[in-house]
Formats: C-alpha cells, sequence, structure tokens
C-alpha cells in the first residue's frame, strides 16, 4: 500500500512550490495543452516536420516538468521515496485491481487490432458524407473531432520519435500525475479515502487531455483513476508506468496508411 504524506509541513519549505506546480497540472497543463494542439493542427498542412517539432516540444516539456516535480520532492524533508511510489512494488494488486488491469489489457488488444484494421478511416468516413468540407488551411488539418489522430505517426522518422514521446508519458505523466500530485492532494486533504484518491488522480489526468475532447477526456480519465488505483495498492510507478506506456505505444502498430489524410512527409 502507498503511505502518502499526511500534512503539506512534511513538505517543509518546498511546499509552496508543491502545491504551485500540483496546481498547475490541474489548471495550467489543459490550457498549454490545448494552445500547442491547436498550432499544431494549423502546420500540419504547411510543414513536413510539424509533427516531429511537436513531438520534441512535448519530450521537453514533460521531462521539464518532471525534473522540476522531482527538485520539489528532493527539497521535501519529510516526504521519502516510497511516499510517491519510487520504489519496487510492495505487494500485488487486489482482485479488483486485477481484473481492472486485465480489462485494460484487453481494451488494449481489442482497440489496437480495430485500428490497425482501419477503424479509423471508417470512424472519420460519415464526416465526409454529411457534406462537411476540409477545414481552411493553416486550421486543423484532420477530421474534426479526430484531435488524437493529428498525433499518430506516419514516417519511420516520426515512428522513431513516437516511441521516445510513448516511453516519456509512461515514466513522467505517472510520476506528475500519481506519484507526485496524489502526494501533495494527500498532503493538503489528509486522510482522503483511496476511491476519492483515485477520482481526483483520474479527473486531474482526464482534463490534461482536453484537447482530445470529451470523448477522450472521459477515456483519459478512466485510464488515470485506474492507474491510480493500481498505484495506491501496490505502493510503487512500476506498474502502471509499465501499462501507460504500453497504452501508448500500441499506436506505433497503427499503419500509416489507414490513418487518415494528411501531411506524411
Amino acid at each position: 500500500m502507498s503511505d502518502l504524506p499526511g500534512s503539506l509541513a512534511d513538505f517543509g519549505p518546498a511546499a509552496f512550490a508543491a502545491v504551485v506546480v500540483a496546481g498547475y497540472l490541474v489548471v495550467g497543463e489543459p490550457m498549454v495543452g490545448h494552445v500547442l494542439h491547436r498550432r499544431f493542427e494549423g502546420r500540419l498542412r504547411t510543414d513536413p516536420g510539424a509533427r516531429r517539432s511537436f513531438y520534441g516540444r512535448l519530450l521537453v516539456l514533460e521531462w521539464g516538468l518532471a525534473l522540476l516535480a522531482l527538485v520539489v520532492f528532493l527539497s521535501a524533508p519529510g516526504v521519502d521515496a516510497g511516499q510517491v511510489g519510487l520504489r519496487w512494488p510492495q505487494q500485488w494488486p487486489g482482485p479488483l485491481t486485477g481484473l481492472v488491469i486485465v480489462l485494460v489489457l484487453l481494451f488494449v488488444a481489442v482497440s489496437t487490432r480495430a485500428l490497425r484494421g482501419g477503424a479509423l478511416l471508417e470512424a472519420a468516413e460519415p464526416v465526409r458524407r454529411r457534406g462537411h468540407s476540409p477545414p481552411a488551411q493553416g486550421r486543423h488539418a484532420e477530421p474534426p473531432g479526430a484531435a488524437t489522430l493529428a498525433l499518430l505517426p506516419r514516417t519511420a522518422g516520426e515512428r522513431r520519435l513516437f516511441t521516445l514521446v510513448g516511453v516519456t508519458a509512461g515514466v513522467c505523466e505517472e510520476w506528475l500525475y500519481r506519484g507526485f500530485f496524489l502526494a501533495v492532494v494527500a498532503a493538503l486533504a489528509g486522510g482522503l479515502p483511496t476511491g476519492v484518491l483515485v477520482v481526483v488522480a483520474g479527473v486531474a489526468f482526464g482534463l490534461a487531455h482536453a484537447y482530445q475532447g470529451r470523448v477522450g477526456v472521459v477515456t483519459t480519465g478512466v485510464l488515470g483513476g485506474v492507474m491510480a488505483a493500481v498505484y495506491l495498492q501496490t505502493g510503487s510507478l512500476l506498474l502502471p508506468v509499465l501499462l501507460h506506456a504500453l497504452i501508448d505505444l500500441r499506436f506505433l502498430l497503427v499503419p500509416a496508411r489507414v490513418l487518415p489524410a494528411g501531411r506524411t512527409a
């Protein structure tokens, strides 16, 4: 089980910084993500290196935030590594959480098969049949409602960078939204039930993906809650990191030919 901090005093002189970083994850990250994604989509039709550039920005942003949170943690005298999940699992997930993990793995397998089979093109086709014209150049380069699809790699170079992005998301986002964020929330509120912490983690993670629309917020929110449950039961970020990276890296199995039309160079 995770042994979270019981008071903000545990963070000592780093308490204010811890609250600021945690607040940014909930309020600032959704806004920054939205702005970055809109700019990225606007460049897709005119800039062959738009995806590679965007991947680079994601890597800098996520590792920068992760390192900042790490510095804050290292400056907190009353918080040890185990209280932020930086240790080996202390126990296996319980039956219910284990079942949820199996369901997540099944979701990964089924969704990957659907993606490889061209489900993305089929989902985009109704938009064309309803008579929607393509978005104006300089705005969205992908079908409306398909913000996530714009992120998927098309070329070999993009796939190599996307591999780094997927691993980075697994490591950095689990550290930020489960290990660090939940430690700060527990320190602020004190004595919150595990179920409440799972919901809080899920909501924060879903909001961070607001650029994906309502479906994206709900989907990532649920996955964020699952990762939080796994973390809190095992007392370690290891399994959430592996699961998170697996979920993101499955997109490497999607061939470019089944993706909606867009700049692929």
